[in-house]
């Protein structure tokens, strides 16, 4: 007998005792499969040639806080909202920054041709020189005085005019900074900066547009959002208020970013119901890394301090089938019953979360795979 011959003849032999056994031998992966699931006509039901082949396991027993999970959008924290006003009124000569901008404190935005400048340097160059005529009328009194050519009164009135003039010039000085004129170098032109770092989330000018809050037109040229943390508007039923509280840890997922977890904190609970579909509004402050833009939608989940028991499983006992979770528990005899559970999070060590269906302690199917093929066709 030569070799090739011998080898089929080995082969046919390990089948055979393989079938007598209850397995059965795959030859073209050289496995031994589980004995094949037998169907029942009842879905919930699946009988097996040997059901000590599917090792089971205990459900085990984990606390984990209560949750809530709400909807919301995401938007800018209005204590963060700053505008940018131009206090000298006048026609935009240049811009130089857009909607969307990213921009740094003290970066320059507009430019801005205003007669309000002329007005404030013409009344800078009258209290400089009444200044200087009052000082110099001080000084001939008081000189005047020490020599007994005029009366204390008088010298009074000299100081008096001199300390108003002094006032005066300081006036005007405070106006041209007011304005963001510098004295030693006067334009008709005003700068008009960034007060903050952030992004320019509105603006309200163009070229040739008026500025100011004396002209025509909106008085705010830009509005600048410091987006380093930002508020997640939720809306939040009615019967769910007493589940929330001020200062609840809520762990934020944006639509766009569903792998990422971000954590944030329940800053305000509106005292106010909206009275069509009896829900508050619930504000969540988050920090901001970068990944939030102002409209996204998120899913926030509100943990509590109580806690709940839930089972536990290993990720294997869970099957994944028609966007439903099952899990087999034994049903007698040589059959398993499919039960239908809500699954929460992936837990340490491959384990997962059930919400409802299984119980601690109760007995499941530790590994589905085996099942899954007749389970799909029941």
């Amino acid at each position: 007998m030569n070799a090739a011959l011998l080898k089929t003849v080995c082969c046919l032999l390990g089948c055979l005792v393989l079938a007598g056994c209850g397995k059965k031998f795959d030859p073209a992966s050289g496995e031994v499969q589980p004995s094949p699931a037998i169907e029942t006509g009842n879905p919930a039901i699946v009988r097996v040639q040997k059901p000590q082949e599917y090792p089971l396991v205990i459900a085990g027993r984990v606390e984990t806080p209560n949750k809530l999970e709400v909807t919301g959008s995401v938007f800018p924290d209005i204590n963060r909202e700053i505008p940018v006003i131009s206090l000298a009124s006048g026609r935009v000569v240049d811009i130089r920054a857009r909607l969307d901008d990213n921009v740094h404190r003290g970066q320059l935005l507009l430019k801005v041709q205003s007669p309000d400048v002329t007005i404030a340097f013409d009344t800078y160059l009258k209290a400089v020189n009444d200044e200087l005529m009052a000082n110099k009328a001080y000084v001939r009194a008081r000189d005047l005085f020490s020599h007994g050519a005029i009366s204390q009164a008088m010298l009074e009135q000299a100081q008096d005019g001199e300390d108003d003039a002094k006032t005066d010039l300081t006036a005007a000085e405070q106006q041209l900074k007011t304005l963001g004129v510098d004295k030693n170098h006067p334009s008709s032109i005003v700068n008009v900066y960034a007060p903050i770092p952030g992004v320019i989330v509105a603006q309200n000018v163009t070229n040739a547009a008026a500025a100011g809050v004396t002209y025509s037109g909106s008085s705010t040229a830009f509005t600048i959002a410091d987006l380093s943390v930002v508020w997640i508007i939720c809306d939040v039923y009615e019967n769910d208020l007493p589940k929330i509280r001020l200062g609840q840890e809520a762990r934020i997922r944006l639509t766009a970013y569903p792998d990422q977890v971000f954590t944030g904190r329940v800053s305000d609970i509106s005292p106010v119901l909206d009275p069509t579909i009896r829900t508050a509004k619930v504000r969540i402050e988050v920090p901001n890394p970068g990944t939030f833009r102002l409209g996204m939608y998120v899913t926030a989940t509100l943990l509590s301090r109580t806690k709940t028991a839930h089972a536990i499983v290993p990720a294997t006992a869970v099957l994944h089938l028609h966007d439903r979770d099952w899990v087999f528990e034994p049903a007698g005899g040589n059959q398993f019953r499919r039960l239908e559970v809500i699954t929460g999070d992936m837990l340490p060590g491959n384990m997962q979360e059930i919400l409802s269906g299984v119980q601690p302690g109760q007995q499941v199917v530790a590994r589905v795979l085996e099942l899954e093929a007749t389970a799909e066709a029941q």
